[in-house]
């Protein structure tokens, strides 16, 4: 999977993409990562990627001509699709996620400010939203996505199963709690009649007993 990301902050992820599982899986060559600075294709001294609105309002909008001349300058795979982050967008559900990981390139744009010019929508496969809040920029959104899907690529986690049975794997579907080592926990070592113990049945040994605990625990949750 090859990940190009359009912004006009391109050092921003660095430390995010210099460690944990987006770092992993860089060094397994199953994700590449490409980040394409906005204001390298401006020819203005100021490198402008921004102005008013037209008809008045508050802040600036990101303009259409460095996006897409950006856009033109990147190498498109042949499955291959262009997001935009933004708070008007689809939010995303791991549908979604799922869905973008069949994919070979994703390239995002990332909104600053109050946003893009509309013209840009003609220019992206998706735009998408994490939620009903509204940030600073897309590059966090960004990151975000990109871990949800690089979870799903084969080799990108050790053990598949764990992929199996994770939360909103389906539609409603809530992952039971989980507890390790030890059995008996004091929060308060010095009062003994505190005691946050794990459930027995995990304790048991039956099998068959735990997965209908796990499955009571998870319908629990919908």
């Amino acid at each position: 999977m090859k990940f190009n990301i359009i912004t006009i902050f391109p050092r921003l992820l660095d430390s995010y993409f210099a460690d944990t599982l987006i770092k992993r899986a860089q060094d397994k060559k199953i994700i590449s990562i490409q980040t394409h600075d906005l204001r390298a294709v401006t020819t203005d001294k100021h490198r402008t990627v921004d102005d008013s609105p037209y008809g008045g309002g508050p802040g600036m909008i990101l303009k259409i001509e460095p996006i897409y001349k950006t856009l033109k300058k990147i190498k498109r795979l042949k499955k291959s699709k262009v997001i935009l982050l933004e708070a008007a967008g689809t939010p995303l559900t791991q549908k979604l996620v799922k869905k973008l990981s069949t994919q070979d390139q994703l390239i995002f744009i990332c909104g600053r400010y109050e946003g893009v010019d509309a013209r840009v929508y003609k220019l992206v496969d998706e735009r998408i939203s994490l939620g009903p809040y509204v940030l600073a920029g897309g590059e966090l959104p960004a990151a975000i996505i990109m871990e949800a899907v690089t979870r799903l690529l084969p080799g990108a986690i050790g053990k598949k199963e764990s992929l199996a049975e994770e939360s909103h794997n389906e539609e409603g579907f809530l992952e039971y709690p989980q507890y390790t080592r030890p059995d008996t926990f004091y929060p308060e070592p010095k009062n003994k009649r505190k005691i946050w113990k794990v459930p027995d049945i995990l304790l048991s040994g039956d099998h068959k007993k735990i997965i209908e605990w796990r499955k009571k625990e998870s319908d629990k949750k919908k």
